[in-house]
């Protein structure tokens, strides 16, 4: 059953100057296995954790380190704990689909929360 849908779209370029001109926002938005990432990519994984908060409905008080994407085999993965983790277990997500891409200067995802 699905039980959210997300999607965002990041302007690369926009995105590059907001990390240049805030310093530390890559820290909070980012965990370190992230933050070393090509801009394309930080803005694509970026797009995704919008995505994931949009498909938990958008909740108060989440911390951008409890969401962070990783990669297996089959490609990216929405990972999850502590705030963004008790959200899920509470409107009952067991799984996570997620697709991301950059292209033209634009940086998008769509995910889906599965129960």
């Amino acid at each position: 059953m699905i039980i959210g849908i997300g999607v965002d779209v990041v302007d690369v370029e926009r995105f590059g100057r907001q990390l240049e001109r805030t310093p530390g926002l890559r820290d909070r938005l980012f965990v370190p296995a992230e933050r070393s990432l090509n801009l394309r990519s930080l803005a694509a994984r970026f797009a995704a954790k919008e995505s994931v908060a949009k498909a938990l409905g958008a909740p108060a008080g989440m911390n951008w380190q409890d969401c962070w994407i990783g990669l297996d085999e089959h490609g990216p993965t929405v990972q999850v704990k502590d705030t963004v983790a008790g959200v899920a277990q509470a409107k009952g997500i067991k799984r996570w689909h997620l697709s991301m891409s950059h292209d033209g200067g634009i940086a998008t995802a769509t995910v889906i929360a599965e129960g």
